[in-house]
């Protein structure tokens, strides 16, 4: 099969501010992200800027890029401009790899764009992997999602779920009679057909969405499916805040 990889890359962030330059062991943590996407089996990697800096940094380590308008109110509305930039048909597939998570794994990669080629009821893919700490479970800041027998998502959200009725307070998927599922993180990494995520940013924003403040949410709640891989083990680390950044500088360097 093949698939592009989008990164989408905006200069401002409240809590890193120009993010996307951030220096990691010598390059700019976009192109850092990007080396890392082009080792899966895409046929392309390419950064959806919002800066002409961003351009630059991209064009003089050899990364493609595009320049998207600065004013788009999330990312799949930047990722909708540049496959209409790229001239992407509506049946391709496209991977919406983060640009701060210069650890991703090239294999994640593969296994979410697969999914979505495989699985022709869902209009996304995305991933997931077991919890293990209930400290983890109870982080509203964790999201969390149920799958149904098909590894296809019913719900995301940001509350612990599902939850054990008889076991509260209790790491009820750690106890040996307990024959369900462990709950499992939510991964941020999505893959599209163009014509869907060319329509996704029409779609009126859902109730839930607004509540959970969970973008995926609004697929669901108009009745498109979302495909989920499961993987053994958490992804490597991303970058939200400065103490993230030095965490990610200190893996690279050992």
């Amino acid at each position: 099969m093949s698939f592009t990889v989008l990164i989408p890359a905006r200069l401002a962030s409240t809590r890193l501010p120009n993010k996307p330059l951030a220096d990691i062991a010598g390059l700019p943590m976009v192109v850092r992200v990007a080396q890392r996407a082009a080792l899966s089996r895409a046929s392309r990697c390419v950064v959806a800027a919002d800066s002409r800096a961003i351009m630059q940094a991209c064009s003089e380590h050899g990364v493609q890029a595009v320049l998207t308008r600065s004013d788009h109110p999330s990312g799949s509305d930047r990722l909708a401009e540049a496959c209409s930039l790229l001239g992407l048909g509506p049946q391709e597939v496209v991977l919406n790899v983060q640009g701060d998570e210069p650890m991703i794994e090239p294999a994640l990669i593969n296994a979410v764009a697969e999914l979505l080629a495989e699985r022709l009821d869902c209009a996304m893919s995305t991933a997931a992997h077991p919890i293990s700490d209930w400290a983890e479970f109870v982080n509203p800041n964790v999201v969390k999602v149920v799958l149904d027998a098909r590894n296809t998502a019913i719900y995301f959200s940001r509350a612990p779920m599902p939850w054990g009725r008889d076991h509260q307070g209790r790491a009820w998927w750690t106890e040996p009679y307990c024959k369900a599922p462990p709950p499992l993180r939510h991964v941020g990494l999505y893959g599209y057909r163009v014509g869907f995520l060319q329509q996704f940013p029409q779609l009126p924003q859902a109730p839930l969405e607004r509540l959970e403040s969970l973008e995926q949410l609004r697929a669901l709640w108009h009745g498109h499916r979302i495909a989920v891989h499961v993987s053994d083990h958490a992804p490597g680390a991303g970058v939200d805040t400065p103490e993230d950044l030095e965490r990610v500088r200190q893996l690279l360097k050992s």
